[in-house]
């Protein structure tokens, strides 16, 4: 009896190693920009529900720093074109090296699960952006993207602190100047609707 027990121990110890190494460590830090077809400024962002059913949406994510099981994904971008809750259509950079577009490829279910859930292709392509602190710009094959700054009192940006994700950091307001998606099942075309900068920190490790 004790000897079945010993051995039933050390399965169930034995199963449990692979598991813990199925998960390599990762963390990045990346800036962030969004328009979506939402008012501003939109109220998912705050941990509440779209003012406008679906929305249509196209987040840049640009990688400053981070790694993947020891891969480097300093420079990657990736473009999210999403409908929330529906579908999403995720493009890497053509510039990442075939390591980096594998690490990002098992990154998603881990940091971007809400977007990998609905996913209709994850593929390379070209992605351009352009930035300053009034003013940008950022584009894929299908979409493109073209916001302004919001600005408040004395005519300085709209910033809000402390959102609820970990996503929305150092968050500047912007509205849309032009937003627009064109691919053989869905198309959009919004302007004056939210937009926005921010940084995001996150990873298994700290």
């Amino acid at each position: 009896m004790r000897t079945t027990l010993a051995l039933a121990t050390i399965a169930c110890l034995l199963l449990e190693i692979p598991s813990a190494a199925r998960q390599p460590a990762w963390k990045m830090s990346a800036t962030v920009a969004e328009s979506c077809s939402c008012t501003v400024s939109c109220p998912c962002n705050f941990g509440g529900e779209p003012s406008r059913m679906p929305c249509e949406g196209n987040r840049i994510i640009s990688i400053d720093s981070g790694n993947y099981d020891g891969v480097d994904l300093a420079g990657v971008q990736l473009l999210v074109t999403f409908n929330m809750r529906n579908w999403s259509k995720i493009y890497v950079s053509d510039k990442v090296s075939d390591r980096q577009m594998k690490a990002v490829e098992a990154l998603l279910p881990l940091a971007f699960a809400g977007f990998h859930k609905g996913m209709l292709s994850f593929t390379k392509a070209p992605i351009t952006m352009e930035a300053t602190e009034t003013r940008v710009k950022f584009s894929g094959p299908e979409s493109s993207v073209e916001m302004e700054v919001l600005k408040g009192f004395n005519g300085k940006a709209v910033k809000v602190s402390n959102l609820p994700s970990a996503v929305f950091q150092d968050y500047t307001q912007f509205k849309s100047v032009s937003h627009t998606h064109t691919s053989a099942a869905h198309s959009w075309s919004h302007k004056g609707t939210n937009g926005f900068t921010s940084k995001w920190e996150a990873g298994s490790t700290r």
